[in-house]
Order: structure tokens, then sequence, then C-alpha cells
């Protein structure tokens, strides 16, 4: 429904775009990344400089396992406004997820220069201390989470 209000819509361009948005949030929520990918690819082509939408579509990409793309759009997010920690930590777990841990670790320590209290960038600092064989490191990162978070997807 969202999809066809933002299609014949006589709104703004940045107006349906927002709209497309919608959509793809509401794709996520039902479990289709496939059709939340199309719906900001949508709102993209009408806003191609909004940063929340590329994070949002990298996300998506993410979901796909579509790691190198959703690097690109998150590198064009920052170039846009690199004061995001949010940005920074899907970088960050795109990156591990491509095997470059020592980029996905400088952006983690960047979105937490950022946000030191982040859920999410501590989450994935504690994965990448895991996998760096630190286990006392990333469980501190981990409680860190549940005392900052509790009961949030981060801390489960």
């Amino acid at each position: 429904l969202l999809e066809t209000l933002a299609t014949g819509s006589a709104a703004s361009r940045p107006a349906r775009a927002a709209v497309f948005a919608q959509a793809a949030q509401a794709w996520m929520m039902a479990g289709d990344a496939q059709r939340a990918f199309a719906a900001t690819t949508q709102a993209m082509a009408m806003a191609p400089d909004d940063a929340d939408l590329l994070v949002d579509r990298a996300a998506t990409l993410g979901t796909l396992g579509r790691y190198a793309e959703a690097v690109a759009d998150l590198d064009r997010a920052i170039r846009m406004d690199n004061g995001r920690a949010d940005a920074f930590v899907f970088r960050a777990a795109a990156w591990r997820q491509l095997d470059r841990t020592d980029a996905a670790r400088r952006d983690i320590e960047r979105a937490l220069a950022l946000d030191p209290r982040n859920p999410e960038a501590l989450l994935e600092r504690g994965i990448l201390r895991q996998l760096a064989g630190d286990t006392d490191g990333a469980r501190m990162d981990w409680e860190s989470v549940q005392d900052i978070a509790p009961g949030s997807a981060a801390a489960d």
C-alpha cells in the first residue's frame, strides 16, 4: 500500500521518498529484505543524497548477505555525514563479514569515539574481540551492552 501511495502521489520527490522508506521498513518488519531493498532503492532514486536512506539500504543489503554493496552505500553515507555512529557500526559488521577485521576494528573504534555507550558498537567490538581471542574483552563489552540496554536486541 505504501509503495502504491508513493508511486501515485503528486507530492514532492522527498515526500515520496519518505513514503518509500516507510514501505522498506514495513518490508523489513515482514521479513522480506528483497522487497525492502527495492523500496529503498526507489526512495533513493528520488532523494539520492539522503544519508539515512543509504544507511537503511546498507542494513538491508547486509541482511541479504551483499556486504560489499553495503560497504559502498555506507562509504557514501559517511562521506555525507562522518558523525554517524550507526553507519560506522554497520560498516564494521560488513567488513567483518568480508573478513576485513582490521577495517572493522577501525570503524568500530570510530563509532565508539562518537558514541561510547552505543550498544550495537559494543556488541560488534565484543564479536571482534572474541574473533581475536580476547574473551575477557569480549565479555566486558557484552556485559556493558546488557547494563546499557537491557532487553534490547543487542543485549539478547
